[in-house]
């Protein structure tokens, strides 16, 4: 499965510019580092505990990018929000799944962005002839579980207190999504 570019346009208003869905390069990684770390620290989004680096956040899209897509959505030169897909597991039969991130600025959400950034990793899935998608989602986190199953994700699992962050047992559940 090959990488696939293809820089989308999304206009949103009158005077608000355009919002471009591009494919992610290192020197975004600052920016996706600005958005990351306050779900790491303040949050129990995401199981990470330690905030990330822009260097390690560059080895992160180095590794992706060599087989799946890794999307950005920029306004008027800001990053707003990513998306990325990567391998489900590592034995050859799940060649054809994989797990998807989105992670939003946490002051753009609720605007349509973590949709319309969605559909397009969707389409380079689809394109890769990815079969099968999985979203984990740490629990309760409701606009997550609003927006896969927006896009016709189904739940199909739930592991109870799974993770550990904060003091909180934390559950995680994962919702499947079938292309072809």
């Amino acid at each position: 499965m090959e990488p696939i570019s293809h820089p989308d346009a999304v206009t949103v208003g009158p005077g608000q510019g355009t919002r471009r869905h591009r494919d992610c390069v290192p020197r975004d990684a600052p920016a996706l580092c600005a958005i990351y770390n306050p779900y790491v620290t303040q949050t129990t989004v995401t199981f990470e505990e330690v905030a990330v680096s822009p260097r390690q956040m560059k080895r992160r899209i180095a590794e992706v990018t060599r087989r799946f897509p890794w999307i950005v959505c920029e306004q008027n030169g800001a990053v707003l929000g990513y998306a990325y897909a990567t391998a489900w597991k590592s034995r050859s039969a799940y060649r054809h799944s994989v797990e998807t991130t989105i992670y939003l600025d946490r002051n753009r959400t609720g605007e349509g962005i973590g949709t319309e950034l969605y559909r397009t990793l969707l389409a380079r899935l689809r394109a890769q002839d990815v079969h099968s998608i999985v979203g984990g989602i740490a629990l309760p986190n409701a606009a997550s579980v609003a927006l896969h199953e927006k896009l016709g994700f189904l739940k199909v699992a739930q592991f109870r207190q799974i993770g550990l962050k904060f003091g909180q047992r934390i559950d995680v559940g994962y919702w499947q999504l079938t292309l072809s």
